[in-house]
This record gives C-alpha cells, structure tokens and sequence, in this order.
C-alpha cells in the first residue's frame, strides 16, 4: 500500500489546489464602529452561468489516523469551501489532474478554526476530520448539472502523521 505523509497546511503549499481559509494576522478592516475586526475576500469562490452559491451544513464522522483514502472526488462546475463550526482538524487530501485523473497526491491537516475552499475541478478526499466528528459550513454550487465525478483507488492510500 502506497503511504502518504501529512504536510504542514500553509496558504502557499494549498494555492494550487485552492485558499487556506484563516485568520493569520490582524484584521484587513475594521468595521461595526471599529468592534468587528473583517478579515476580507479569503477564497477564489467559482461556480459557472447555470449555478449559485449555497450554504449547506455537514455533519461528518470522525476518522483516525492512519486514514485509508479510497476515494478522490471533484467538482467541474463549482469552487467547495469547508469551514468548521467545531473547531475540529479535518484531513485535506488534494491531487493534481493529469488527462482527467488524479495524480501526485497530497494530504493536510488543519488547525482547529483552519477552513479551506477548493479550486473547480480539483481532485480531493471526502470530509474527513480526526479524533472527533466534526461540522462544517460548506459554501459550494447550486444548481443543474453533474457536478461530481468521483475516483476510487485502488489500492488505497496510506495517509499518516509525519
């Protein structure tokens, strides 16, 4: 079985594949008579003419690791943002796309708080957080169409701490 070690989660690494979704420094406004702190335009949202962004709230199971990824999946009409109302770290594993499949794999885990948005078209894992079930905000495209197309591995892959 092929294994996989986690990276450290920086804006810069994530770029290709989307935004890290954080707040790093202080704020870029201040707004609300100077009360609210607005930490402003995080993520490259993507959806095509036919679709709108919705918010949708994800309840997942927690995973352990190591974790066996099995599945890639990604979405052709629309950018996908995760942002967890828990605080719980959730495994981030992206890929590149080589003539409409996954390659060159790549896993994350986040800091409680952390978020991320993925890029149209990026291959990545299911919603996977660690040590405890966690919730989400996800922002991601409404509206016709297919948007999923899924990708088993086998075999799986070995994600695991560094």
């Amino acid at each position: 079985m092929e294994r996989l070690a986690i990276e450290p989660l920086t804006a810069e690494a994530f770029r290709p594949f989307g935004d890290l979704i954080d707040v790093l420094g202080p704020p870029d406004r201040l707004i609300n008579a100077g009360l609210c702190g607005r930490h402003h335009d995080l993520a490259r949202l993507s959806f095509d003419a036919e679709g709108r962004a919705g918010i949708s709230l994800f309840e997942a199971e927690a995973r352990a690791l190591p974790y066996s990824l099995d599945l890639l999946e990604r979405h052709p009409l629309g950018s996908q943002a995760f942002l967890p109302l828990d605080g719980v770290p959730f495994l981030v594993c992206v890929a590149e796309d080589h003539a409409g499949k996954p390659m060159n794999l790549r896993a994350f885990l986040t800091r409680p708080g952390q978020g991320v948005n993925l890029l149209r078209n990026t291959w990545h894992g299911v919603l996977a957080p660690i040590g405890a079930p966690g919730r989400y905000a996800v922002v991601d495209r409404i509206g016709p169409g297919t948007n999923l197309e899924e990708y088993p591995l086998a075999p799986a892959v070995l994600v695991e701490a560094p």
